[in-house]
């Protein structure tokens, strides 16, 4: 399509810190924003100059929210596909639907990466408790079970480190269907962030070193180091494979561990990204601003890194309360959600520092 001219309406599934990022990244071009979410602590609505609260399969709310729209976007893979065909027709929504419905279900991503040539860790399927025993042991111990459906930052899934583990576990992980995945030796976590336009042009931002603490991002850095650099080509390989096949448009995300053997493929994100925020700053044009330009047509903008290292770290329950001792820091650029209630374990900020 042609590219959209500032004054347009985005509208934006959810309304999260992605979404009010992505909001504020629109603003910045000249864009309205129309953020439509479940009720809840919807952070994006702040800096949205519109925005419906209403469930996802309000198919009345959501088509009216459609047609106030020029295109739409998500800032949340869980959103149903469903209810989302009924508007596929009213307006463009990108990236496609295709992508959430892979993202959304783990044994099809992973069968999706396989049939591309991807690598990932050895998996069973267990649809019901009885099958569990069975695909554990095709997959050996120790493995992790996790939720087919929903399920991030850690939750939906439980580890089998031996016999005794396996008794409850169907009840621990939410008594839906499960994978039972094969615990694989890595060295190092990272991703491969990347924007495609509609035309098909592909770029891609340097891959950060992840660390995670129980199941949640903690610190994503640049450089990466050698091991990850040395595994970052063929890893940008098979994700613009994926992005390709799916027709994607806008910023996708490919998890990966960095292996003996090579990437092995973790998972996908359609969407912007934890481990990408350090692109505001660190970035010759942000994730949020490159996703923004790619679903509305506009040209996709340089993604090199411009500081000689990055570090993210996320900022979790009662962290934002150091906000001054952060902002005295000259390398630190902090970010605050707005969240009304600083849980613990619940992302309420990132600091992103820069070292030149």
């Amino acid at each position: 399509m042609a590219a959209l001219p500032p004054g347009s309406t985005i509208g934006i599934l959810g309304g999260g810190q992605l979404g009010r990022m992505l909001a504020t990244a629109a603003a910045q071009l000249g864009y309205r924003c129309h953020i439509y979410a479940p009720p809840g602590d919807n952070v994006a609505c702040d800096v949205a100059a519109a925005y419906t609260i209403s469930e996802y399969d309000d198919l009345v709310a959501l088509e009216a929210f459609a047609k106030a729209c020029d295109v739409v976007t998500f800032e949340f893979e869980n959103v149903p596909v469903s209810p989302l065909e009924s508007i596929s027709g009213l307006v463009p929504v990108y990236p496609p639907l295709k992508a959430l419905e892979v993202a959304q279900d783990r044994a099809a991503e992973k069968q999706f990466v396989r049939a591309l040539g991807g690598k990932t860790a050895e998996f069973a399927v267990a649809s019901d408790e009885g099958a569990l025993a069975a695909a554990i042991t095709d997959v050996g111990i120790p493995c992790i079970l996790k939720t087919i459906r929903m399920g991030y930052d850690g939750k939906g899934q439980s580890r089998i480190m031996g016999d005794g583990d396996i008794k409850g576990a169907w009840e621990r992980t939410g008594g839906q269907p499960l994978i039972a995945e094969a615990m694989v030796s890595f060295e190092a976590e990272f991703s491969v962030i990347l924007v495609r336009g509609q035309d098909g042009e592909i770029r891609f931002w340097d891959s950060s070193l992840n660390r995670h603490v129980n199941g949640i991002l903690a610190k994503s850095t640049l450089p990466s180091g050698a091991l990850v650099e040395g595994q970052e080509q063929a890893a940008r390989d098979m994700a613009a494979a994926v992005a390709s096949a799916l027709n994607y448009v806008g910023v996708f995300t490919a998890e990966f561990f960095a292996s003996a053997t090579g990437p092995l493929f973790n998972e996908i994100a359609p969407r912007v990204h934890n481990s990408g925020h350090w692109t505001i700053e660190g970035a010759a044009t942000s994730q949020f601003e490159n996703h923004i330009r790619a679903i509305c047509g506009l040209p996709l903008g340089a993604t090199e890194t411009i500081a000689a290292r990055v570090e993210m770290e996320n900022l979790l329950g009662a962290d934002g309360d150091n906000f001054e001792q952060i902002l005295a820091d000259p390398a630190a650029h902090l970010h605050l959600y707005g969240k009304a209630e600083a849980r613990p374990g619940r992302k309420i900020g990132h600091v992103t520092r820069l070292y030149r």
